[in-house]
Parts: C-alpha cells; sequence; structure tokens
C-alpha cells in the first residue's frame, strides 16, 4: 500500500499498525500496556516500522542498485525522541543513495515540538518518502485550545494537514456489540471490515469473515448494519456461548 501510493506521487503518508507484539494475536484478549507508550514503542510500534522500512522501496533517483530487487536491503536504526513518550524517528538508509532514503517519525503527538519537528524532517526529506506513523491525533480538531501555545492549531495546519500525509494503511480493531471486529484500508482501495467469529470445534480457531466495504472510515453504525444483516450474528455472543452450553447449534 505504501509503495503503491508513492509510485502514485504520495511521499507524505500516514501508517496506522493494530499495536500487537511479536508473541500476541491481533484479536488477543485484554491486552495490557504497563508501561505506557514507551512499552507500545518497545514491543510493538517501533519493530512494525522497522520491518516495514526494511522492506518498502521507494525510489528517488533509479540507479544499477536500485534495479536490482534481490538483495536491496536498506540500514535501518533509530533514534528516540523524547523516551518518555515512546516518539522515535526510524530511517531506512538506501543502500543506493542518501536519495532513496525513507524516515518515519512514529508517536507523534500534538505538542509544538512535534510540529515542528515534521516541518523541518519535511523540509529536509524533499521528494523522499516521510511516513507518520500512528500519531496521536485523528484530525485537525485534536489540537484543542491552548492558552500555552495559541498558535499550535495553525502550526499543525500548516506542518501536518496542508502536506497531505494521507492515509495509506491503517488496521484498526473495534469492539461492536460485543463482536471483535477488525477495519483496513489499503491503498488506493476502500475500507474493508471484518469480524471474529468463534469456532466451537477444535482446534477452536477464530473464523476471519468479511463484513463489508466502506469509503471512508467506518462508525459503529457501518459495523451494526452490516452485522445485522449476518445470520451469525443474530445473536449475541453470550447468548451463543449459551446456546452451546445446552447442547444447542446456535
Amino acid at each position: 500500500a505504501v509503495e503503491r501510493a508513492f509510485k502514485d506521487g504520495i511521499n507524505r503518508q500516514t501508517v496506522r499498525f493494530a499495536l500487537v507484539p511479536e508473541d500476541e494475536t491481533l484479536n488477543e484478549k485484554d491486552r495490557q500496556w504497563p508501561g505506557g507508550a514507551a512499552q507500545m514503542y518497545r514491543e510493538a510500534a517501533g519493530p512494525l516500522t522497522k520491518a516495514l522500512l526494511s522492506e518498502v522501496r521507494a525510489i528517488v533517483e533509479p540507479n544499477d542498485q536500485t534495479d536490482a530487487k534481490a538483495g536491496y536491503r536498506p540500514k535501518v536504526n533509530a533514534q528516540d525522541v523524547w523516551d518518555f513518550d515512546g516518539s522515535a524517528l526510524v530511517t531506512a538508509e538506501a543502500p543506493s543513495g542518501a536519495a532513496n532514503d525513507v524516515q518515519a517519525l512514529v508517536f507523534a503527538n500534538t505538542d509544538d515540538k512535534y510540529s515542528k519537528d515534521i516541518s523541518k524532517i519535511d523540509e529536509g526529506m524533499k521528494e523522499r518518502l516521510f511516513l507518520l506513523v500512528n500519531p496521536f491525533w485523528r484530525n485537525l480538531e485534536s489540537w484543542g485550545f491552548n492558552i500555552l501555545a495559541p498558535n499550535a492549531k495553525k502550526l499543525a495546519q500548516n506542518a501536518i494537514f496542508d502536506k497531505g500525509f494521507n492515509e495509506t494503511y491503517c488496521l484498526l480493531q473495534r469492539s461492536v456489540q460485543g463482536e471483535e471486529c477488525v477495519a483496513l484500508k489499503a491503498y488506493p482501495y476502500d475500507w474493508q471490515l471484518y469480524v471474529y467469529l468463534e469456532n466451537p470445534y477444535w482446534p477452536y480457531t477464530d473464523e476471519v469473515i468479511h463484513l463489508g466495504s466502506t469509503r471512508d472510515e467506518p462508525t459503529t453504525t457501518n459495523f451494526t448494519t452490516f452485522l445485522k444483516e449476518r445470520d451469525e450474528f443474530k445473536m449475541s455472543k453470550n447468548m451463543r456461548q449459551m446456546q452451546r452450553m445446552m447442547g444447542k447449534d446456535p
């Protein structure tokens, strides 16, 4: 998705990962982050971003090395921005030269510092690919009025939203009417909506069911509408479990 968008001329992108530690599954129940954002970066966001940058190819200046896919592996390194909030700048140094480097800023938030950092990185990256990974905002309205930083919203508008930073890949988890749901956005396609259905038989692996698609980021109402159309979800999850305990097939 990131490469497709870059080939279409989108060199400022936002990526939102579902934060899943390497030894856990997407639908893990009661996932806890007692260490806060720093733990989230260390165990999930950091490894996912490094893995992405080790694979993505965003070529600005082609040469003999960029033409050879085999063995084209950048050197990926990370530098903490503020260690207490888990933020970091991850850089993929391309073997074909700095003209093809890629950078990703992880866990930026609405503090003025990040708007200024983004503006500075944007200027330095020019036509190269620059990603925002799991930023702690949804839109410009996330910047409320701050008497200590009265121009924060305007700064964010200029540094971030006027530059694009389109969402090209997003994997979001939602709980809707007791059902574990997932929404996936992969450029250039619409959002795809899925739900987990429990499997009462060995090996008891949940089945993933495709519900439908939406053009915009799905709301709870979108999920609810699709769920109501499926016979498997006419009963709530608790009712289905009770039916099975009674020896009945829901």
